[in-house]
């Protein structure tokens, strides 16, 4: 356990970053769920799991409590694929530049790579597809080709169950 070698703002920083995956998380689950496993929240939504475990790495390895997932039912539901995909973009958006702020506020060379990653994930792959789920307009999100990469992998959940 290395609990004390982390200061208190690191430690929220790390709390904050869980606490927006988690959400992102459940908004994606939910689309999902709504809408049925559609492109690209199907992929999205297992990359924040796996960003969900990323983060939850660093909690074990400094030796802090797990915060619980308090975003399922909480989140907000769309009236349409595209109005998800819209608000996909905009929360991708918001993501890159929590991450920015986050990622001045600490010092640990592991916490930075993890939180550059992640932010690096959000601007470069998720945003880009939701900006072009956004383009497709009114043909809406597309349905996955045979199963969804990714299955099976991890300690993750299944994203829209």
């Amino acid at each position: 356990m290395l609990m004390n070698a982390l200061t208190e703002e690191e430690i929220q920083v790390l709390i904050e970053a869980l606490d927006d995956e988690y959400m992102a998380y459940a908004t994606y689950a939910q689309v999902i769920e709504d809408f049925g496993p559609i492109r690209p929240f199907i992929n999205i939504c297992e990359a924040e799991g796996r960003h969900i475990n990323a983060l939850l790495a660093l909690f074990e390895r400094y030796g802090l409590p797990i915060p619980d997932n308090t975003w399922p039912g909480r989140i907000d539901r769309y009236a349409s694929p595209d109005a998800a995909c819209k608000a996909g973009v905009e929360a991708e958006i918001a993501n890159g530049e929590m991450y920015e702020r986050l990622i001045r506020n600490v010092q640990k060379s592991d916490i930075v790579t993890v939180l550059k990653n992640l932010q690096e994930a959000s601007q470069l792959r998720h945003l880009p597809a939701f900006q072009r789920c956004v383009e497709r307009g009114t043909n809406g999100p597309r349905q996955p080709r045979g199963g969804h990469r990714g299955a099976g992998r991890g300690r993750r959940q299944q994203c829209g169950k």
